[in-house]
Order: C-alpha cells, then structure tokens, then sequence
C-alpha cells in the first residue's frame, strides 16, 4: 500500500520520537510530533552534557546481549538499524563519530546540540510539523497511525513523567511498575565521611555482586555511592534490594595486588606515621579509599590477615536505589506480550509504541539510545508495509 497521503502522529519528541517522524516523513507520510515541553528532546540534551555516548562498537552478539531477557524481542528492530548505521546516519548529519578506549561511540564534537540542531534542520527539510507544549490524555488525533514514545519514568523534569500509564491501563493494557536503573544507591555513611568526600570518585578498583565482577570506578554520593560501575550492576543490586532488603556490594581497593603483596607491605614499620599515612604510603591508597575503609571503627587494631580481607573484599551494605527521578532510565512499563513484533499494541489498533515505554532495560554505554533509534526506524518500515 502506498504511504503517499498517510497522516502519522507520534506523541513524544525524543530520539525515538523524531527517528521515526524521519523515517516516516521520507516514505511520503505526513508527520506531526506532539511534545508537552516546549522543545524537542530535552533529556538528549542532557545527555549530550558529559559526552553523548550514542552507541557501541561491540560485536553484535555481544550488544545483543546486553538487553538481557528482553534482547529476542528487540532483536529485529537491531538487526534493522545496527550499530554501524547509526554511525552513518550520524555522518549523513555532519557529525562524524568515533570510537572511545572503552568501545563506545561518541560524535567528534562530544555533544549532543549540533547532532540535534542538524536533525531538526532535515527533519523540517522534510516537512515533519511540531506541536509543543501539548500534553496527550488518550485523544484520537485523527491520524491514520499514532506512535507513542513518551518515554518511561526517569528525569520526569525534562517530559518523561509516565502520565500515559493510567490511559493505557484503562486500555486493558498491562503496564509492568517502573523501577529505577542505571542509577546510585544509598548505604549509611557517617556524617564527617558524607561531607569530606561527597563527589570523590574512587578508582582503580573492582566490584563484585553475585558473581559478577567489574574493574571500574564509583562516586562517592552523600547519600550513598553511584558512577559508571555502580550502573553497571545497578540492575542486580535493585533486585537483590526488593528480594532482600540489602544488597552486598564487594570492593578490592588494590585488584592489581595479591593479598600476599599486601600484606608484605603493611609490616612494614609505621615508625610515627598515623595509620592512614601507613596505608597511603605503602598501598599508594587514596584519601577517599582510606576513609571509606575507616568508616569500620577500629580498622587500625585489625589483625594483619583481616586487615587485607577488608582492603581486598571491603563489604558495602546497600539499602535502597536512589529515587527514580534521579535516575538515568527506568525498567518498566508497557508489558511486551501487548505489543505485536511490529510495536502496534494489540488492544489499540493503530496505535504504537516505541522507546523507553516499554518494559526493556540496557545499561549506559549506548545501548538505550541505539535501541531506541532501532525501535523507531524499524517501526517506520512496519506502519508502511
């Protein structure tokens, strides 16, 4: 059937959003995007502040499983718009990408506005129409096909507030409860720790949970601990918190030092050095690592054995997630069994949803924005068949 004529209405004015009035707008449809802030993708803009990561350079079947159990039903929106074309849909704008020492993507300029500046210039090239601040309740548009991608529950200040839940609920549509992802957690620092050092990263160390461990860095939050590697296993320590009330994270503060070298280098003689300056100048310890270690009174008067157990398996006790709207994303949202393998919900005809709505999770190193920007493309590819 042909396209040509076809009114489209895609709710939501965010990576996905504006991929699939892209893709869409090319095959001849007329495109409205709806976004109740008054301008487009401001949580991309956000993003884009530390260096926009936008994909991975990772073979497939390795990216592929990152989206753990939801990895089979996003795998032909991946398949359709990979990695690799990302990057050259990146270079189509002007932003050339290139790859980080930790295999992620990044565009040359490192930030978000120009990529968006230059997308909304083809976007507009296109005649793909914008309606902002206009808040969606469920309303017929009067288009032939509707695209939701209103985001899940994270960062609800830049539009993603998760209002749509209780319309599609009404729908008989199964909505999974949001819970909080790539994001810090809390644990119960003292008081003269929590001021000294909130904002110190801690480097150059592992952390294991369940099996799993990491050489990586944290933050240290006055609240609690958050940064790349706590992200990482963020989603194992959320579970590990609902099932338990607590989760156990393990940090070695010296993985490049046998515990046997370590313990080599504590008998050395303090002489009148304070016992963090024996830590410092022997085990080369940051002062952020010190204190941490000494947030157990009476680290000092451990025996020599018990001492390198804590340095190398210092146990962390974590007692909830940070709040969802500090997060960087959310698991939840629309059940996938609603969808059909063309996004379209089953109860809703002509109506799809894409994005951060559904109930999928991935963590940072630009898996959320290349499923997003895959989901969209392929979603366009399946309202014009």
């Amino acid at each position: 059937m042909s396209t040509i004529g076809k009114t489209i209405a895609i709710i939501g004015a965010g990576p996905a959003g504006l991929m699939a009035a892209e893709k869409l707008a090319e095959s001849g449809c007329a495109v409205t995007v709806y976004d109740q802030r008054p301008s487009p993708a401001r949580k991309l803009l956000m993003a884009g502040i530390g260096g926009l990561n936008i994909t991975h350079s990772e073979s497939f079947d390795l990216f592929l499983s990152r989206y753990g159990e939801a990895a089979e039903f996003l795998r032909p929106a991946l398949e359709y718009f990979t990695p690799e074309d990302l990057r050259a849909w990146c270079a189509g704008l002007g932003e050339e990408t290139f790859v980080g020492s930790s295999g992620r993507v990044f565009p040359k300029s490192f930030k978000a506005s120009p990529l968006l500046r230059a997308w909304l210039r083809r976007l507009d090239t296109l005649g793909v129409r914008f309606v902002f601040s206009h808040t969606w309740r469920g309303e017929d548009i009067g288009s032939d096909a509707t695209i939701l991608a209103l985001g899940g529950a994270s960062w609800p200040r830049l539009g993603s507030d998760g209002h749509w839940v209780n319309i599609l609920q009404e729908k008989g549509i199964a909505i999974t409860p949001f819970r909080p992802t790539n994001c810090g957690f809390v644990t119960a620092w003292s008081p003269i720790f929590a001021e000294k050092f909130a904002g110190a990263p801690v480097k150059s160390v592992t952390l294991t949970h369940q099996g799993r461990t990491l050489a990586t860095e944290f933050l240290i939050d006055k609240h609690g601990v958050e940064g790349s590697g706590i992200y990482a296993l963020s989603k194992s320590l959320r579970d590990d918190i609902a099932a338990t009330g607590h989760a156990r994270l393990t940090i070695n503060f010296k993985p490049d030092l046998s515990p046997e070298k370590i313990c080599d280098a504590l008998q050395k003689p303090r002489g009148r050095d304070s016992f963090s300056n024996h830590l410092r100048k022997t085990l080369h310890l940051a002062p952020v690592a010190i204190g941490l270690l000494q947030e157990d009174r009476g680290l000092s008067s451990l025996p020599l054995p018990e001492l390198v157990a804590r340095i190398t398996a210092y146990p962390l006790t974590l007692t909830a997630p940070f709040p969802m709207e500090k997060a960087i994303s959310t698991a939840g949202g629309i059940a996938l069994h609603e969808l059909d393998s063309t996004f379209q919900l089953k109860k809703w005809p002509h109506m799809y949803a894409i994005g951060e709505m559904l109930d999928w999770e991935a963590p940072t190193g630009g898996y959320l924005l290349q499923a997003s920007f895959s989901m969209a493309a392929w979603v366009g590819t399946q309202i014009n068949r």
